[in-house]
């Protein structure tokens, strides 16, 4: 691949992330440097979901939504603060490369994990995680009634670079 990006930059600033907003910068980084695409007016929406399902993007939409149940099954369990950035960083990796206009789920595995390679080096948790998410191996009988299917939006997710104002 051969791409030269400052791994210790990307593995340190994931590190120090506390939101949403500030992984998905390190997202559209990572993507800017390794594929040379960018796009901005995203919004992220936090919803419950089934356990197996970890965000979607629906196509010709400007939103991620994320799975809330999944993501604080996951804050709860044993994972570090890297571990569960990772997690975040790797469904908002997916979910942008797909809101880029990549279809195809082989092809976005492909580039999740080229993306993540490349930023983060070969044993970095986000690695892991673009080869092999964690899974959540619940029931799901007692949690389909209990879903919350309401769009929780995220604020200040996305720093906008340019005013629409002119």
């Amino acid at each position: 691949m051969g791409i030269n990006v400052d791994k210790l930059y990307f593995q340190e600033r994931l590190e120090s992330c506390k939101s949403y907003g500030e992984i998905f910068e390190i997202v559209k980084k990572a993507v800017k440097e390794v594929l040379g695409l960018r796009r901005s007016g995203l919004l992220l929406y936090l919803e419950d979901l089934p356990p197996h399902i970890g965000a979607y993007h629906q196509i010709g939409s400007n939103g991620i939504v994320l799975n809330r149940l999944l993501l604080n099954i996951m804050s709860k369990t044993l994972m570090s603060r890297t571990e569960f950035n990772s997690l975040i960083f790797s469904l908002l990796l997916h979910e942008y490369i797909h809101s880029l206009g990549f279809l195809d789920e082989g092809e976005v595995r492909r580039l999740v994990y080229e993306v993540s390679l490349n930023a983060f080096g070969e044993e970095h948790p986000a690695v892991r995680m673009a080869v092999n998410p964690p899974s959540i191996n619940i029931p799901m009988k007692p949690f389909e009634e209990n879903l919350d299917h309401r769009l929780e939006i995220v604020k200040d997710f996305e720093k906008v670079e340019h005013s629409y104002i002119i």
